[in-house]
């Protein structure tokens, strides 16, 4: 989904500047963040769309 591919940039961001940034949840929470979005595209697509 669009939220997986924005976090994806911006753990690209963060890589880039070695974690360096003002404001961040970290690359652990992004990753976390893309496997949660993604386990409930899967319940999505199980259930059906409601």
């Amino acid at each position: 989904t669009d939220l997986i591919l924005a976090k994806l940039f911006r753990i690209k961001e963060m890589e880039n500047k070695q974690g360096k940034t003002i404001v961040s949840e970290g690359i652990d929470a992004n990753y976390t963040d893309i496997v949660n979005y993604a386990l409930f595209g899967l319940i999505k697509l199980h259930f059906g769309e409601e």
